[in-house]
């Protein structure tokens, strides 16, 4: 969490808070853009674009912080928020956030770690649809959570996906390349 806290506060000091333009089903279908891409690249095997899919699960985590911003500041109309102030929110939510995952981890017994990357990617999925499906009925449900519990479960499982891909790396004796380096050599080795 601590590479996402860190994207997130340069790119509100190079941006500052446009992303508070965004309505809700924006947020959800720039969400749904990113995991819909790491889909497509785990089915195809490969990538044409350098943006590795450990980058898209940290935006999936760090567009799920705005949406739950954007809830809580729902009747607050200023699109520029000083960045004091968005970083205590930012802090707020990833650790409401953190706090479902240690709960969750404990009563799921950390389930997660034998999981594969692709049913989180699909749970992912999955937990957008619910959202949109949500956001189109103007947020009415019979026994379903709120949008909010999706954005929080999905912040968690990216989560779970960037430490089982770091556990891989690690595995695969990789832990001292990073993903930029293993790119920029396998288009070296192209040429």
């Amino acid at each position: 969490m601590v590479t996402c806290r860190q994207l997130f506060d340069q790119k509100n000091k190079d941006y500052g808070t446009s992303w508070r333009i965004l309505r809700l089903p924006s947020i959800t279908d720039q969400i749904y853009i990113k995991a819909q891409r790491v889909r497509t690249i785990q089915d195809k095997g490969t990538q044409l674009v350098g943006d590795d899919i450990a980058s898209e699960f940290i935006g999936i985590i760090n567009y799920s912080l705005m949406a739950l911003i954007q809830i809580q500041l729902r009747n607050d109309s200023r699109l520029e928020i000083p960045l004091r102030e968005v970083a205590e929110y930012y802090q707020k939510h990833s650790e409401i956030s953190q706090q479902l995952l240690n709960r969750k981890n404990h009563d799921y017994g950390e389930a997660w770690r034998v999981m594969r990357i692709t049913s989180i990617t699909d749970i992912i999925l999955m937990k957008l649809l619910r959202i949109k499906r949500i956001e189109d009925n103007q947020g009415k449900t019979v026994v379903s959570e709120g949008i909010d519990a999706g954005y929080k479960d999905m912040i968690n499982y990216s989560v779970f996906a960037l430490i089982l891909m770091m556990e891989h790396n690690q595995n695969q004796g990789n832990n001292t390349v990073n993903t930029q380096e293993m790119n920029q050599e396998q288009k070296l080795q192209k040429q």
